[in-house]
Order: C-alpha cells, then structure tokens, then sequence
C-alpha cells in the first residue's frame, strides 16, 4: 500500500514539473510569432511585455525570405483580386515594389476595415497596406510610416435620388463599412444620420444596388471610382471632412521596418513611384475624372 501511494505521489510531482514548465501562451508570457519570437523577446520593443504587440524585425523578414502583407481583396481599384485570382490596384503596387527592393516574396492576406489593427497587433501580417486612413486614435495602436495618399471621405447615392449634403441624410440611412473613418464621422457628427453597417466592401456596395440604403460613404477616392463603373449612380459629395493621409502601418515598436518603409518611400520619390503607380492602376478607372497631384504624395510630403 505505502508502495503505491509513493508511485501517486511521484506521478503528481512529475505533473507538476511538466505544467510549471509547459506553455504559457494565453495567462504567461506573450505568444510568439512565426520565428518564435514574442515583444518581450524583441530588441525593438523592450517594453513589449506590457504592450503585448508582436511582431517580426527587418532582420527576421530578411531571414524567413518573405514578408506578409495586409491588403483589401475587394476595393477595386485600390486593392482587389482579379478574375485570374490576384491581387491588382494601387495599393497592391507599391506592395510588389517593397517585397522587390527588400528581396523577399510576398503573402498577401486578405483584410477587412476592422481587422487591420488587430492583425498588427497580433503579428498576423508584418504591414498593413489597405487604403489605410492616418488618425490619432489608430496611431495609438499601430506606427504609421510615410503617407503616399491624400482622401477625404465622399458619398455616392443613386441619381434619382442624388445626396448633395450629409444634411440631407439625416433621418435617413447612409452604408458605411465598419471600422471606417466615415462610420466614426458620421457618428461624432451627424448623430440623426441611421448607419447601416458592414464588414465588407463589396456588402456595403450590394446593400446600395439593392436599395437598402439612401446612400453610401467611404474614401472620395474609391466611391467615384465606383460611380464612374456603376451607371445610375454619381458622388454628390465629392469632399467631407478633414483632408486626410493614407500611409503604410505596422506593429507598434517594430522601429527597424518602420525606418525602412520610411527610407523606402524618401527613395522612391527620385523616380515619382507613386505618379507611376497612379498611371497604371489609377488612371485607367477615373480619366480625367481626378487630379492626379490631388491624390498622389511623392516622398512622404503632403503639399
């Protein structure tokens, strides 16, 4: 009998020994990345075990021979995926073109307007390049580097019922997609405005041919791109709000990236990347519908 009790006692002290020792992901320490390494692991974030972001360096992208890239699958023509089932627009340019100068491959993953900061902040991509608006409450989540961008925000309704003024909606329901800067415009600012919300892009655009909705808001860029390719359908607010910036994020603290994205940009301009970039992905939807100069920043400085 004392045998067998001495075995129990050894069996649970070996149990023991083995969960102290075992992981810790989800109550202990960060989880790690791809490479095994943690925020509280990186030299570039030595406070990371506080902050929990996670991320990989330069180095390791360097290392791992690829880089992971966030982009939108379905906001023609800034970042979409063709019917040959690759990724094509804008943003999607100037992503082949940083993977090239790095030396890497590229992985793209496919993102939603709400899932751009936590797919930084959990290490799901290394840079989020998705028509990706700079504000000061997103810059307290993720590092914004050097903007290549200028938007507002515009609405595009249908012409027999044509939205001149966001006066005009309240009372009424205006599409947005979640996670945007219009949704959290119109809901600071026009609180009688009825948003009717959804994760996709493509969704919001349905639920405005379907007639669920009065109207739709997202970046001026993009919904005169779509009004120009969907007839019976113009932007009557061309320009709302703030003249914003859309720049490349990455994780919090992931400085070494960070510096290279920005250097990379300062480059780029000695060879007007971006006007380049608007030419061939740009263009060929607006026309002469929109100033390039009033969309385009070369080397991160907005005039």
């Amino acid at each position: 009998m004392k045998k067998r009790i001495s075995l129990l006692l050894a069996l649970i002290f070996s149990l023991s020994i083995f969960t102290a020792c075992g992981s810790t992901t989800q109550s202990g320490s960060p989880a790690a990345n791809s490479t095994g390494r943690s925020a509280a692991q990186s030299s570039d974030n030595p406070s990371g075990a506080s902050s929990g972001e996670i991320y990989r360096t330069l180095d390791e992208i360097k290392e791992s021979g690829k880089i992971i890239i966030g982009v939108f699958s379905d906001k023609n023509p800034f970042g979409y995926v063709d019917e040959n089932g690759k990724y094509q627009g804008y943003d999607v340019y100037f992503a082949e073109r940083l993977a090239a100068d790095l030396g890497v491959d590229i992985e793209y993953v496919s993102t939603e307007p709400a899932s751009r900061v936590e797919y930084l902040k959990t290490g799901k991509v290394d840079i989020i390049l998705a028509n990706f608006t700079v504000t000061k409450e997103r810059a307290e989540s993720v590092d914004f580097a050097l903007p290549y961008m200028k938007v507002a925000l515009g609405v595009v309704s249908p012409d027999s019922t044509l939205i001149t003024s966001p006066e005009q909606l309240n009372g009424r329901t205006l599409i947005v997609a979640k996670g945007t800067t219009a949704e959290t415009y119109f809901t600071e600012n026009y609180p009688e405005v009825k948003l009717l919300k959804f994760d996709q892009y493509t969704e919001t655009y349905n639920a405005l041919l379907d007639g669920r909705g009065d109207a739709m808001s997202t970046d001026n860029t993009e919904v005169l791109a779509w009004a120009l390719q969907n007839e019976g359908f113009s932007v009557g607010v061309e320009s709302l709000g703030d003249i914003d910036t859309i720049a490349p994020a990455v994780s919090k603290g992931n400085t070494t990236l960070l510096n290279w994205i920005n250097d990379e940009i300062k480059s780029l301009a000695d060879e007007q990347f971006f006007h380049a970039n608007y030419n061939e992905t740009l263009a060929p939807v607006y026309g002469t519908a929109v100033d390039i100069d009033s969309l385009v920043v070369e080397g991160g400085v907005v005039d």
